[in-house]
């Protein structure tokens, strides 16, 4: 048998989060799930398919992740702050609690913002959009820490020091961890953090983690005097939810980024077999202006403000009942 509940606190949830943003002047916008291009991002595998037309010939097409790359697009064409819900889709990830390969996403992008200012709109966004249920964690108020307190507190590592590979090795085997030889500094850094930091995350209140390391490439802006990228990722019960970056604007940067993570895509998934998505060649050459975006996973939200430990409950035909020969629900 089905239960509505979660589908009806998810349409109360979703009509509340377009009411929010519609009062604050945001456009709401709907963008393709399919794409022939994608952003390169290595630890993220797509979906594939293939358009096919008599006429035009056959194409690859790729599940979107994420909104990101059209939504960018509206930006760069002069769209005032926009978001969207959207269906998003992830491959070769782990069926579970927190985790199906097609789930909601909300993406909201706020034009002359940076990280910091999104966080006091996420707050006040979650705070004025959640469903009647009351947890714990909407008592307290949020924490924002940086990943370089984060680390020294709960893993005690010195991300001063961290920069220096060998360091950062001696720490991880201080911890009861062996490198191997051929671990890069974010195979070690990312290990570090899930089995140390990220457990230790309280779970009594929000909490923003602010300032990663620079190190881990992504299309955040990077500070001017310290080795961070202007980016945040917040947890809700332990559970990360939602991240965000002061977007980057330098055309260079970007396309210096397209460029490495495209090669290390290609390098990392040659002859694996998995999708290695072509990237948009014209988009290091978009006018992105000052903007900040922020990715929530709503199945997740929804989730903690129900007070669940999984968002299976919240699925009408989670992938997993089907992979067990058809919806048992």
């Amino acid at each position: 048998m089905f239960d509505f509940k979660g589908a009806a606190r998810r349409s109360e949830l979703c009509r509340n989060i377009r009411a929010y943003f519609d009062s604050k002047g945001y456009l709401e916008v709907s963008t393709p799930t399919l794409s022939p291009y994608l952003i390169p991002e290595p630890t993220i595998k797509a979906f594939r398919t293939e358009f096919r037309n008599e006429f035009t010939g056959n194409l690859d097409l790729y599940l979107i992740p994420s909104p990101e790359i059209f939504m960018k697009r509206l930006l760069a064409s002069g769209s005032p702050s926009i978001y969207q819900i959207s269906t998003c889709f992830r491959n070769a990830e782990q069926l579970g609690d927190v985790h199906n390969p097609e789930f909601m996403m909300l993406e909201y992008y706020t034009l002359g913002f940076d990280d910091k200012d999104s966080i006091a709109l996420t707050i006040d966004m979650i705070e004025k959009t959640r469903i009647g249920e009351h947890q714990g964690w909407m008592d307290k108020e949020s924490l924002v820490i940086t990943m370089a307190e984060a680390m020294d507190r709960w893993a005690g590592v010195d991300m001063e020091k961290g920069e220096d590979i060998a360091y950062l090795r001696k720490e991880a085997e201080r911890l009861g961890q062996m490198p191997a030889e051929t671990d890069t500094w974010d195979d070690v850094f990312n290990r570090i953090f899930l089995t140390y930091v990220e457990p230790s995350i309280p779970k009594d209140r929000p909490v923003y983690i602010t300032d990663y390391p620079a190190r881990i490439r992504c299309l955040a802006k990077a500070y001017g005097d310290r080795p961070c990228r202007k980016r945040w990722e917040m947890y809700i019960n332990g559970i990360e939810v939602a991240n965000c970056y002061d977007e980057e604007t330098d055309k260079e940067e970007t396309r210096r980024y397209f460029e490495e993570e495209e090669a290390r895509l290609i390098s990392e998934r040659k002859g694996t077999g998995d999708a290695i998505p072509p990237c948009d060649p014209s988009f290091p050459d978009l006018d992105i202006p000052q903007s900040s975006g922020v990715a929530m996973g709503l199945d997740r939200l929804l989730a903690a403000e129900m007070g669940l430990d999984s968002i299976e409950p919240l699925l009408l035909f989670p992938l997993s009942d089907m992979l067990v020969g058809g919806n048992s629900r």
